[in-house]
């Protein structure tokens, strides 16, 4: 599949937003301290996947109420779904200059009932040609997502004949419709009734 970006200026999958808000003092300090550890592109990369992979848990994993959509809440409170973990790990790519944006996979159950939106993360690296999707939602029996530039290490892929699909574009900006999902939630329960279930 052929990634598209929705803009054509690369300087936008680097800018500070509302959500990817890598400007903040806290995503500039993790940022410094994964870099002291992994000061070339694709380490820090790698490094900073793990990071929110492993060291965030997925909220419906853990069973967390808080909801997150800020990069910096990700990081500071330590919880979020695939959305919000997306977010913080943008931020974190794009604090050192790494182009960074966010995507989407529409998954359902294995009936093809239940359809849901699934937040993925795409890295442009120094010196590659072309954008790699990373899944940092956080690893758990039957899911076993990994970083990596050349073959994609997804949580799950998508099953056509099930209507899943993998959606090409790239938002430099998380979409409007899973923004307004996060921020009009109270909590976590009712962020699950509310997942956009399409883009």
């Amino acid at each position: 599949m052929e990634l598209i970006q929705q803009n054509p200026d690369i300087q936008a999958y680097l800018a500070v937003g509302e959500a990817v808000d890598h400007d903040h003092p806290l995503v500039t300090r993790t940022a410094r301290h994964l870099a002291d550890d992994h000061p070339d592109a694709y380490s820090y990369a790698e490094a900073a996947y793990v990071l929110v992979r492993d060291t965030i848990p997925h909220s419906m994993d853990s069973g967390d109420p808080r909801v997150t959509w800020r990069a910096s809440d990700v990081l500071e409170l330590r919880t979020g779904i695939c959305y919000a973990k997306s977010i913080a790990y943008a931020a974190l790519l794009r604090a050192r200059g790494i182009p960074a944006a966010l995507c989407y996979q529409r998954l359902t159950e294995d009936d093809g009932s239940d359809p849901v939106v699934h937040g993925l993360v795409a890295v442009l690296l120094p010196g590659e040609r072309v954008w790699a999707r990373q899944d940092a939602r956080g690893n758990k029996p039957g899911v076993d997502a990994r970083f990596s530039l050349r073959e994609e290490r997804l949580a799950w892929t998508v099953r056509p004949g099930l209507g899943e699909v993998d959606h090409p574009e790239l938002y430099a900006e998380p979409h409007p419709a899973v923004l307004a999902a996060l921020r009009a939630a109270p909590d976590r329960a009712a962020l699950e009734r509310t997942l956009p279930t399409g883009l």
